[in-house]
């Protein structure tokens, strides 16, 4: 019997489908070593030498599969093929004694390591074709980025509970992306709108040099202002309104004629498979799904074998998945549909080696209606995961697009105008009919050069510059993506990380705003400790786990490099940096059980009422906050009719609608009222 370790009990189901009895597959279930929760468990004397625990809800596991390892020929280690997965090999290795482990005729057990990036029985008996060792490589570089996460956040962490509260915490990576989402906030903050203006005006066309079927209303188009002398006005050109009407006014007294017609046909060509961040990004557009919840469903996916790896920042495509594709194109949407070649694409991170494919379905036969899982949920984001794939073989969209400029002059005035207008028709769907997006077409009346038109009217319009928007999901990934901030593995734990920490929480947008505490925390590590959460530095040291992923790194030389001037600094700080204790804030309230004042103060789960009597009173008080409706009135309780509509936030940060009556009245939504 060989025995095969996988790292979940799903994937282990699905390996068992396709090989025979000679194979028993189990599960280690996740990991099985990591380092101490209660202490560093790093021997920094020692070469940063890490001290590995089996944690107590692993050792039966570690048990069980001791046993069985014994009684099996070879042991073969199939976990996932990213570092995170060798590195559960590797500690399997050791905490399972395989190593120099015997057969029952006293000979040294085989020991294999293999490798897929698809749940399929082709690729199952391709990789147990051709195994290999654990990649000592791999493992050094995920043990580096777990001894260097550890030390900064079991030596960076006691320093905030020092010099703000108890409970904070400091995170490599997640402290960069929260100094994003802060400052931000201080842009939009400290943002100053301007004023500009744009001017429309509404044309029909004559229809003098030929017979025309069409009404006035199907004639008339409108064309924006765009060129002052055959200069091209700037976004902020026109500033005020005086400027505004006053060119309203003389456009009026103008003559329009067509200067100048240009068509021609332009192609959209399909986006690229989805690697692990352009899912996350758009699983959170299209399907409104966090980057944590994307993740828990392409792993189920992928261990139900449906899927291809989904932790990838890979764009290659095997032969046969283009082979499948092509056939089903044409079987399904018609030759018009098939490209003479197939498309590949070019992989843009110069460091991508989490895989060798990009996420696509594992069968392109096997459509969304035909899947057999019940989740509605993993059913939706297999269908985009399916769309994205056959989309990115299939035609450019082609639409026919026409630029018409227009001349506006008078003979008595200095200044002459250029309008602009354009009309966009799509022609052909190519890759759109598996993959719709937001498009819009304008259909232009029947024009001609040197044709004169109809001022119908000139609308001024006024607009004000805006800030950039705040982060969603999707906008902070493709962020941390463009710096090489983290890896596929780490954008969800990443954002989990910062909104259970409450530096951070979902707008009613569905996007990032900082607490007070994590603006405070931001604001400490900015000032003092600039490297922990400077993003060229934190996309260097990624870099430098790449190398040693290659081999061209020792783990702890980079870990040593970083820690010397860190820890020097760190034990500095603590000498220099005075405590900085959130700002208590008075309230008109009192405390029912002493008499004395309350105060707004900061926990670990944001902001809370609490007796300015403290220790001796230790009365304290959910916080609530007056939601409004448009015109500023207070809304009334739909239940008790007495209280007002509060806005909430429970301990892990979700909003809800209560009653400032509460407890005397429980009314609660989710739903804003």
């Amino acid at each position: 019997m060989n025995l095969i370790i996988v790292e979940s009990p799903v994937k282990a189901n699905t390996i068992s489908k396709f090989l025979g009895k000679e194979y028993k597959v189990e599960s280690s279930y996740g990991h099985i070593r990591d380092l101490p929760k209660s202490k560093l468990g790093i021997d920094i004397e020692k070469n940063f030498e890490p001290q590995y625990v089996i944690p107590v809800k692993a050792k039966k596991t570690v048990n069980q599969l001791k046993k069985e390892a014994e009684k099996a020929e070879a042991v073969i280690l199939a976990t996932d093929e990213d570092r995170e997965g060798e590195a559960i090999a590797w500690h399997l290795t050791q905490s399972l004694g395989l190593n120099g482990l015997k057969t029952q005729n006293s000979k040294l057990k085989t020991i294999q390591r293999i490798v897929f990036h698809e749940i399929t029985k082709s690729a199952i008996e391709e990789a147990l074709k051709n195994p290999r060792g654990v990649d000592m490589n791999l493992v050094a570089s995920q043990q580096a980025r777990r001894v260097l996460d550890r030390l900064v956040g079991y030596k960076l962490s006691p320093f905030l509970w020092a010099k703000i509260m108890r409970r904070l915490s400091a995170g490599r990576v997640q402290s960069v992306a929260l100094r994003l989402i802060v400052e931000r906030e201080e842009e939009i903050r400290n943002f100053k709108p301007e004023e500009y203006w744009s001017i429309e005006a509404l044309l029909q066309s004559r229809g003098m040099t030929r017979k025309s079927t069409r009404n006035d209303a199907e004639n008339q188009f409108t064309a924006l202002l765009y060129k002052i002398n055959n200069e091209v006005i700037p976004k902020l050109g026109i500033k005020t309104k005086d400027e505004a009407d006053k060119i309203v006014d003389e456009l009026k007294k103008c003559e329009y004629k067509i200067s100048k017609i240009e068509k021609k046909e332009v192609k959209r060509n399909p986006l690229p498979p989805f690697m692990t961040s352009t899912l996350q990004q758009e699983a959170s557009k299209r399907l409104r799904y966090s980057a944590k919840q994307t993740m828990r469903l392409a792993q189920n996916l992928y261990e139900s074998g449906l899927i291809t790896y989904h932790r990838t920042d890979s764009l290659n495509l095997s032969k046969e998945s283009i082979r499948q594709a092509a056939g089903w194109i044409e079987k399904n949407l018609g030759k018009e549909y098939a490209i003479q070649a197939p498309r590949f694409f070019k992989t843009q991170s110069r460091l991508a080696q989490e895989a060798h494919e990009a996420i696509r379905p594992t069968n392109v036969n096997l459509i969304t209606e035909k899947l057999k899982t019940e989740n509605f949920q993993e059913k939706n984001l297999y269908d985009l995961i399916w769309r994205r794939f056959i989309a990115s073989q299939l035609p450019q969209a082609i639409f026919d697009s026409t630029r018409v400029e227009i001349k506006a002059e008078n003979s008595k005035l200095k200044t002459h105008y250029s309008l602009l207008t354009t009309g966009n028709i799509l022609r052909f769907d190519g890759f759109l009919k598996i993959w719709p997006i937001i498009f819009e077409e304008t259909e232009l009346p029947l024009l001609e050069e040197n044709e004169e038109l109809k001022l119908i009217k000139v609308n001024p319009l006024q607009h004000f510059t805006e800030p950039a928007p705040r982060y969603n999901e999707a906008s902070l990934i493709k962020t941390l993506e463009k710096y090489g901030i983290g890896r596929p593995s780490t954008y969800a734990p990443i954002i989990s990380v910062i909104q259970e920490r409450n530096y951070v929480y979902k707008n009613e947008q569905r996007r990032f705003q900082p607490t007070e505490i994590g603006e405070l925390v931001n604001k400490i590590l900015v000032e003092h400790f600039p490297k922990i959460v400077d993003i060229q530095f934190t996309a260097q040291m990624e870099e430098e786990l790449d190398e040693i992923a290659q081999g061209r790194e020792k783990w702890q030389k980079v870990i040593g490099d970083f820690y010397q001037p860190f820890a020097e600094n760190l034990e500095k700080k603590y000498q220099e940096v005075k405590r900085q204790k959130p700002i208590e804030e008075k309230t008109e309230e009192v405390c029912e059980k002493c008499g004395q004042p309350m105060v707004i103060r900061y926990g670990k789960f944001g902001k809370f009422l609490a007796c300015s009597g403290f220790p001796e009173c230790r009365n304290t008080k959910t916080i609530t906050m007056t939601m409004t409706n448009d015109k500023g009135e207070n809304l009334k309780c739909p239940k008790c009719q007495e209280g007002e509509i509060v806005k909430r936030r429970t301990k892990k940060g979700r909003f809800f609608y209560g009653c400032s009556r509460y407890p005397d009245c429980d009314y609660a939504s989710w739903t804003k009222p």
